[in-house]
């Protein structure tokens, strides 16, 4: 299939631009990214109507604390929560950027999201950013009642990077006994770090997301752990059974496409419900263009009433 109409002048202008220049360091790169994202975010993503109330809270965590911003919809609690993960190869991107799409879950899902502001690479390698997002999930749910959270309906999400770390956060609460998850929500996720999955070689460069940038974020941030641990591989972990059910977006276009399927697949090989949505004639970054794109519009809709069925689902069996 041959890329969405709209999606064709975008990638012809990624094709123009200045290529990705490793001389440039991580921290230079993530100042412009974020430059770019407050001029542009609006422009490409769509927002939801102004929540009942934003906060932000500092979350204790190895060796400091970590900010989380709180969206509160309108309405009367307790509500559900959905903790999400930011992208941004685990070395750049903020919470900030994400601010629409927080807006439109709260809204569209009527629940609490808490957006984390997890520590990224070169400063703070594998696995900082788990182990914070993780902890930022536990103190949502032991603050639940000052949240106005249920408990019992808690959902965590994220894309690419982020979804990475919603993948390896669901696998944790399993193993530590932590919250109970409902759903996981995984827009084009990273799950295998040994780049062996199927996109890597059929998805060629020049639609918004290189072969060289996935190399270089993904050795910033691992170090010199190994790349298949799997709670940076949550693909390569040795059992998926238990794990929440799982919401999965892949694009046609994108080089971590394999990734996402082949954790659909393994999911469902151990038995865990999952949905797995192949956007054809889309790229990478397809899931922030919501108000350039109806087709993205659309796709996070569906999203937004797959995590509200899980948790209805929940409160049905409750």
């Amino acid at each position: 299939m041959s890329l969405e109409p709209r999606l064709r002048p975008v990638v012809a202008l990624g094709r123009r631009a200045e290529r990705h220049d490793p001389s440039v360091p991580v921290v230079v790169r993530r100042a412009r990214s974020a430059a770019q994202s407050r001029m542009l975010g609006w422009l490409v993503m769509r927002s939801g109507p102004r929540p009942a109330a934003i906060e932000h809270h500092q979350v204790p965590v190895d060796g400091g604390s970590i900010r989380v911003r709180v969206y509160r919809p309108v309405g009367t609690g307790p509500f559900p929560l959905y903790v999400f993960l930011h992208g941004g190869g685990w070395c750049v991107g903020t919470i900030d950027e994400r601010d629409p799409r927080c807006t439109a879950v709260s809204a569209g899902a009527s629940c609490v999201v808490v957006s984390v502001d997890y520590r990224m690479a070169p400063e703070n390698r594998f696995p900082t950013a788990v182990e914070d997002c993780y902890s930022a999930l536990c103190w949502a749910v032991e603050h639940a009642a000052a949240l106005g959270i249920d408990p019992d309906r808690v959902a965590i999400g994220g894309e690419s990077a982020g979804a990475n770390l919603a993948a390896v956060c669901a696998l944790i609460a399993r193993d530590r006994h932590g919250p109970r998850l409902c759903h996981q929500w995984l827009d084009v996720p990273a799950t295998d770090m040994t780049f062996g999955q199927e996109g890597h070689a059929n998805v060629p460069d020049g639609y918004l997301l290189d072969e060289a940038i996935l190399h270089e974020y993904t050795e910033t941030y691992l170090g010199d752990a190994d790349p298949t641990d799997p709670l940076a591989s949550p693909l390569l972990a040795p059992s998926h059974a238990g794990l929440a059910p799982a919401w999965i977006m892949t694009a046609e276009f994108d080089r971590l496409r394999g990734d996402g399927a082949a954790y659909a697949a393994a999911l469902e090989r151990a038995g865990v419900a999952t949905q797995h949505t192949r956007l054809r004639g889309h790229v990478h970054a397809s899931f922030a263009f919501t108000r350039l794109l109806p087709s993205s519009a659309a796709y996070e809709r569906s999203a937004i009433s797959a995590l509200v069925r899980a948790f209805g689902a929940v409160r049905a069996h409750t």
